[in-house]
């Protein structure tokens, strides 16, 4: 998918209004609700389906955080305010199975946002790259295109009906390379990995789909492409 197609988007949480092109974020906000709407139709017809997938997502999440029926709502620090460092993600752990399980809840929803978190920090962005305006960049780029790619593999997986489990996150980390600065049009560095597959089964039948880069920060993996939807 050319990433240079999408031309609009947006990024939720700011602390005040920040005006790309002319537009407030209130517009650019629009603009992902009405994208939003248009690639969801296509999947009205199929609410009962969503309806199973989503129980069965929901089913996922809360056995692998919590065991309890308390629920404790903590503030995460950003962490891309902070200095990056040289660790390698290790492709495992609770932070990293938190993420992927929201991945797949905004896939089984139809709901890019719920995967968020996953998705490189704007902040660590803005300290990365070298380019005029990362946050025009980000907003217009990055994100609609996450949305985007997120929004296709929902359609695709309501097309599969049946019952959609999780299987897991496959990442080639054997394959990760530290990117330097001067690449990319970086300022700063990284560990990116092309290529990990989200695995998924329906009705025992096993898929997956794409993430095609992911890249880190403070030893801990993020997604920054998806890619198109395949078997």
């Amino acid at each position: 998918m050319d990433r240079n197609f999408f031309s609009s988007g947006c990024r939720l949480g700011w602390d005040g209004p920040i005006f790309l092109d002319g537009f407030s974020v209130s517009h650019l906000c629009g603009r992902r609700a009405a994208l939003l709407l248009v690639l969801s139709v296509a999947t009205v017809s199929c609410g009962s389906a969503a309806t199973s997938e989503v129980a069965t997502t929901q089913a996922l999440v809360s056995t692998s955080t919590s065991s309890t029926s308390t629920t404790t709502t903590t503030a995460t620090p950003d962490q891309g305010l902070l200095p990056q460092t040289s660790a390698k993600p290790n492709g495992s752990g609770a932070h990293l199975s938190s993420d992927v399980s929201l991945l797949w809840n905004a896939i089984v929803t139809g709901d890019p946002q719920i995967a968020d978190p996953f998705f490189f920090p704007l902040s660590a962005y803005i300290q990365v790259k070298a380019i005029s305006n990362p946050v025009h960049d980000y907003d217009t780029r990055l994100i609609y295109a996450y949305d985007t790619d997120l929004l296709l593999y929902h359609q695709e997986l309501m097309k599969m009906g049946g019952a959609p489990k999780l299987m897991g996150l496959s990442i080639p980390k054997n394959q990760a390379q530290w990117v330097l600065p001067g690449a990319e049009y970086n300022k700063g560095s990284y560990w990116r990995v092309y290529g990990s597959k989200l695995y998924f089964s329906v009705d025992g039948i096993t898929h997956h789909f794409p993430i095609d880069s992911l890249i880190s920060w403070r030893g801990q993996w993020y997604v920054v492409h998806v890619g198109p939807p395949t078997s």
